[in-house]
């Protein structure tokens, strides 16, 4: 006897002109993308992301724009009728007619020579032996590090006192605190240049040899011990093989020096406020914007010329490393 396979029943179509069922949520289509960002999330991330972008945008652009702006006018600050267009007279006057200017390109100069051939190849060295992972580590790094962390102006309070003809350490050591025998170090126009430097130095190491620490913290280990086992001594694998690798930190120490060097204000400000040998660009913007004599468009001219001058040194600087990374 034989049977036959019975069909299940189809359910009956619905009589025409009625409504059909609604979909269950298995077989629902999908309408559109769903929104990852509720409104409350899309207004959280516009007011971070809004607010600091109009403070830099209103306290950095807006003020440069205007600063070159005011380079080309005269202005005493006071009422915004007293700004009156000069054209380039206050840059004529500023090169030909005063007599602190070349004296603080000058000291900008030194001031980036000594950066550069003192704190940033003893930042490397520290950097270099930090990185040998030696016991106490951390506390050294963290030492070294201080200074930087320290506000410029506490650094100069701090190097007053050791400067201090009567009761400074240095003349204590050396015996020049006795009357007839004292080093005037802040003083002295032949000395407090290089006495502020140090100062700036002793802070500007720190930050190297953080700089130059990441930095071999991102090199291959791989790459020593290749030159081990080529025979290559220390000396000969740091510069042959780890040297050439900090390529791209070499540019961001270059731009930080040069950035310190012209932007250098505090550690003067606080020693003699730039006076006596120790004259410097930024020294000579405050004086005029904010002096006695307040000189606002005469004050932005000095300004726009350090800003090209910056800008004339690492532009170039920056678009030729680049190339060349292009190129490798």
């Amino acid at each position: 006897m034989t049977t036959t396979p019975t069909k299940s029943p189809e359910a009956p179509a619905p009589p025409p002109g009625s409504t059909p069922a609604p979909k269950t949520a298995a077989t629902k289509v999908p309408h559109g993308h769903r929104r990852l960002l509720t409104r409350r999330d899309r207004l959280t991330l516009g007011l971070m992301a809004g607010l600091p972008t109009i403070l830099h945008v209103a306290l950095v652009w807006v003020t440069a724009l205007a600063s070159i702006l005011l380079a080309f006018t005269t202005w005493d600050g006071i009422g915004f009728d007293s700004i009156k267009w000069v054209g380039l007279h206050n840059f004529s006057e500023l090169f030909t007619n005063n007599p602190q200017f070349w004296p603080a390109v000058e000291h900008n100069i030194v001031w980036f020579v000594v950066l550069i051939l003192i704190p940033t190849p003893m930042g490397l060295f520290l950097a270099v032996q930090l990185d040998k992972q030696i016991r106490f580590s951390r506390v050294y790094q963290t030492a070294f590090f201080l200074p930087v962390v320290m506000s410029l102006a506490v650094i100069g309070f701090v190097w007053q006192l050791i400067y201090n003809p009567d009761t400074g350490l240095i003349n204590s050591i050396i015996g020049a605190n006795e009357p007839g025998h004292y080093i005037d170090w802040i003083g002295d126009p032949d000395l407090n240049l290089w006495a502020i430097l140090i100062a700036a130095s002793w802070r500007h190491t720190g930050y190297m040899m953080i700089l130059y620490l990441a930095g071999l913290k991102s090199v291959d280990p791989s790459l020593r011990e290749a030159s081990a086992l080529d025979g290559a001594n220390e000396w000969q694998t740091f510069k042959n093989v780890i040297f050439p690798t900090l390529r791209p930190t070499n540019t961001v120490v270059l731009v930080v020096t040069i950035i310190e060097a012209l932007r250098a204000f505090d550690l003067v400000f606080v020693f003699n406020k730039g006076a006596e040998g120790t004259e410097l660009l930024s020294i000579l913007v405050t004086n005029n914007i904010i002096g006695e004599s307040s000189r606002i468009g005469y004050g932005s001219a000095i300004a726009v010329v350090l800003l090209v001058i910056s800008l004339a040194v690492i532009i170039p600087y920056l678009i030729a490393t680049f190339r060349k990374e292009r190129r490798a």
